[in-house]
């Protein structure tokens, strides 16, 4: 099996930065991503960064990931509560799945607090910002030694 981990981003992640610092900080998406390619070959993983703000080009990834990956860190964005699409994909492929939020979603608006993504995840990291992808990644390294 691969030592790859893919690490996808949902809608609106491409706007770190800009977007609403008082929730998701200062860091923009590159400079997450590079954590994460850092933090990765640390504990002996390459990494591959991706962001789509479209459903489908996630599911593709996912499904790609089975083939691939030896894991993946997923932050849907929104798609989180949404997407039913996204959690039949992560239950189709065999490679653990670890769902990331910078925010903490059950602090927020009522319909953050149920994810669509965690019944089919290996488990959920939200609230430590940006931090959360690296944690991810050492949970990763966990399951999939």
């Amino acid at each position: 099996m691969s030592k790859t981990i893919f690490v996808l981003n949902g809608p609106n992640l491409n706007m770190l930065g800009k977007r609403e610092p008082g929730i998701y900080g200062g860091q923009t998406l590159k400079d997450i991503e590079a954590n994460c390619v850092a933090a990765g070959e640390t504990l002996g993983f390459s990494v591959e960064c991706f962001q789509s703000n479209h459903e489908g080009v996630l599911v593709d990834r996912l499904h790609e990931a089975d083939e691939r990956a030896a894991g993946v860190i997923i932050n849907p964005g929104a798609y989180g509560h949404t997407s039913i699409a996204l959690h039949d994909a992560i239950r189709a492929i065999r490679v653990p799945v670890v769902e990331v939020h910078i925010s903490n979603i059950h602090a927020r608006e009522e319909f953050r607090h149920k994810s669509m993504i965690a019944p089919a995840a290996k488990g959920m990291i939200c609230g430590f910002g940006p931090q959360g992808y690296v944690l991810a990644l050492h949970a990763l390294r966990d399951i999939t030694s």
